[in-house]
């Protein structure tokens, strides 16, 4: 396979290799996270339910950033763009560090499946 260089081509190809079942449970992005080798070295916030996950996310985001971290948020949908799903320090990400993102799990998840 060739991998996708360019967000446009990551986004394209993430929505022909999605799974068609959903499976809940953060074991398959735990194993890609090991395979990838990464540890947090900081605090991580998981945000879930009905309502209000984003406006909880941007309070987080900003009493975090006031009291001086470097904040990193996923969030989504998005309304426009993609990077508006992931900003750090306040900012989206790049579409080249985006792509970068996406081929480095590409290359870690060998066959886990990813939703």
């Amino acid at each position: 396979m060739i991998m996708p260089k360019t967000l446009s081509e990551w986004l394209a190809y993430i929505e022909r290799v999605h799974p068609s079942a959903i499976e809940m449970g953060l074991e398959r992005v735990a194993a890609v996270r090991n395979s990838l080798q990464l540890a947090a070295a900081c605090p991580v916030f998981a945000v879930g339910g009905t309502n209000g996950k984003g406006s909880a996310c941007a309070m987080l985001e900003a009493i975090l950033s006031h009291a001086g971290y470097r904040v990193g948020t996923y969030t989504s949908p998005h309304l426009l763009r993609y990077n508006e799903r992931v900003r750090i320090g306040g900012r989206e990400v790049s579409d080249d560090m985006l792509a970068d993102a996406f081929s480095a799990v590409e290359s870690a998840r060998a066959d886990v499946p990813l939703t």
